[in-house]
C-alpha cells in the first residue's frame, strides 16, 4: 500500500470510531462486567458469539453506504413497506428506553466522580443538556473528533488492569469456584440481555451507515469499500476486544468474591472504579472514574446524535423535497424531543437501574433477526456493484449467524412462556 492510499484511508476513519464510542458503554462497562462478576468464565463462549454472529450484519451499514452513496433507511424503503416500517418500529420502540438507558450509567459515574450530591436524574438532565449543545454547535466534525482518544484511554487502562489482575494469581482461584447453574428462566433472560448489546446493538448498522455518508460529505469524496471495511474494523474490534478485557475484570476480582453489583447507579459507579483501584492501586481511581465517565459520555453523545439523525432521514425520505435545511431543522427538533421523553423514563426507573437495561438490550436482541436479513438482502441484491457484494463464502456464513440468532430468540421466547 503506498503512502498515497494509507494517507486516504486514514483520511475516512471516523465512522468506526464512533461505532465503538457509542459501544463502549452500557454493554461494556456494566453487562460485560456483570456477566464475568456472576458467572465467571462460564458466558465467555456468549460474549464471542455475540461478536461474530453480529459482524457481518453490522458491516454490512458501511458496505451498503460506501457502495451505493445511500445509508440503509434507503435501502429499506426499496426493500418494500414490511422492512422499512418494521426498522421505523423497532427504532420508535427502543431508542427512548435506549437513551436512558446509558443516560442513568453516565449520571451515576459523574455523581461518584465529582461528588455534588445531586439526584441521578438532575445529572442525566445536566448530561443530556451538554450533549445537546456539543452537537448543535459543533455538529457531525465534533462529534468525529471526539472518540478516538477516549476509545484509546480506556482500553489501555482496562489492558493494564487486566493484566495486573492475571499477574496477582487470581486466575486460578477464578476457574477453582464453582460456577452457577445458567440454563433456567433467570440464566437465560441474561445471556439473551448480554447478547443484545455485546458489543454493539444491530441497529447501529444504521447509525453507520448514515456517519460513512456523512465523513463521505465532509471529504468530499466517496468512501471506497475497501476504506469502509478497514474503518469499520478498527472500530468493532476495538469494541469487541474492550468487552472482553471488562469481562475478565469481572471475573477475575470480583467472582466468588461475595460482592454483588448494586442496582443503584451511584454505587455500581463506585465498585466499577473499585475494580480498577484493587488491581492498579488507589492511584488509578480517579483516573478510571474520569475515563469511565467520559466513555459513557461518548456513549450518550453518540446516541443523542444517531437517534434523532435516523428521524430526521426517516422523515426526509417521506418527503422527497426535503433538502439540507430541511433535514438540519428535522434534526434539531428531534435532538430535544427524544432525550425528553427519556427522562420521563428515567423519573421513573431511576432506583432500578439494571431492570431498564435488561429490557433495552433484550428488547434490542429480540428485533435482531429482523434487520439482520434486511441487511442481507440488501448488500446481495443489485443496488451494489458484484465486486462489492459478499462473497459466497462470506454470503454462506452470514447465514449461519443469522441462523443462530433465530435459534436464541426461540430459545428466549420458550423460556419466558413455561
Amino acid at each position: 500500500m503506498n503512502n498515497k492510499s494509507k494517507s486516504s484511508i486514514l483520511k475516512t476513519l471516523g465512522p468506526g470510531f464512533l461505532l465503538a464510542g457509542a459501544a463502549i458503554g452500557v454493554s461494556h462497562l456494566v453487562q460485560a462486567t456483570r456477566a464475568g462478576a456472576d458467572y465467571g468464565f462460564l458466558l465467555l463462549w456468549v460474549l464471542i458469539l455475540a461478536c461474530i454472529t453480529k459482524y457481518p450484519f453490522l458491516e454490512f451499514g458501511p458496505r451498503y453506504a460506501a457502495g451505493t452513496g445511500n445509508h440503509l433507511i434507503t435501502g429499506y424503503k426499496k426493500l418494500g413497506k414490511f422492512p422499512y416500517w418494521t426498522f421505523i418500529l423497532i427504532t420508535v420502540g427502543s431508542m427512548f428506553i435506549i437513551q436512558a438507558a446509558v443516560t442513568i450509567v453516565t449520571a451515576g459515574l459523574a455523581e461518584k466522580l465529582f461528588g455534588m450530591g445531586w439526584s441521578t436524574f438532575t445529572w442525566s438532565f445536566i448530561i443530556i443538556g451538554i450533549c445537546i449543545a456539543l452537537l448543535l454547535i459543533g455538529k457531525y466534525p465534533a462529534l468525529d473528533k471526539t472518540m478516538k482518544a477516549i476509545v484509546s484511554l480506556l482500553g489501555i487502562a482496562t489492558l493494564l488492569a487486566v493484566i495486573l489482575a492475571f499477574g496477582d494469581g487470581r486466575l486460578g482461584n477464578a476457574i477453582a469456584i464453582e460456577t452457577p447453574d445458567i440454563w433456567n428462566k433467570v440464566g437465560i433472560a441474561f445471556i439473551i440481555s448480554f447478547m443484545g448489546w455485546m458489543p454493539i446493538p444491530l441497529d447501529a448498522s444504521v447509525w453507520h451507515s448514515i456517519w460513512t455518508k456523512e465523513k463521505a460529505i465532509g471529504n468530499k469524496k466517496k468512501t471506497t469499500l475497501k476504506e469502509a471495511f478497514f474503518d469499520f474494523n478498527v472500530g468493532y474490534f476495538a469494541a469487541a476486544i474492550i468487552g472482553l478485557l471488562f469481562f475478565l475484570m469481572g471475573a477475575l476480582i470480583m467472582f466468588g468474591s461475595e460482592m454483588n453489583f448494586s442496582g443503584n447507579t451511584v454505587e455500581f459507579s463506585g465498585q466499577l472504579i473499585d475494580l480498577y483501584g484493587k488491581t492498579l492501586g488507589d492511584w488509578s481511581k480517579p483516573l478510571i472514574g474520569i475515563a469511565a465517565f467520559i466513555a459513557m459520555l461518548s456513549t450518550t453523545l453518540a446516541v443523542t446524535d444517531a437517534f434523532p439523525r435516523v428521524i430526521s432521514e426517516v422523515f426526509s425520505e417521506e418527503k422527497s423535497e426535503w433538502g439540507k435545511e430541511e433535514k438540519w431543522n428535522s434534526y434539531k427538533l428531534n435532538v430535544f424531543i427524544i432525550p425528553i421523553l427519556s427522562l420521563l423514563i428515567l423519573f421513573f426507573f431511576t432506583a432500578s437501574f439494571t431492570v431498564l437495561i435488561d429490557l433495552a438490550t433484550a428488547l434490542s436482541f429480540l428485533s435482531a433477526p429482523f434487520l439482520a436479513w434486511f441487511n442481507y438482502k440488501l448488500v446481495t441484491c443489485n443496488d451494489l456493484k458484484k465486486a462489492d457484494r459478499p462473497g459466497k463464502v462470506y454470503r454462506i456464513f452470514s447465514l449461519i449467524c443469522f441462523v443462530i440468532l433465530i435459534g436464541f430468540n426461540v430459545v428466549y421466547i420458550y423460556t419466558l412462556f413455561n
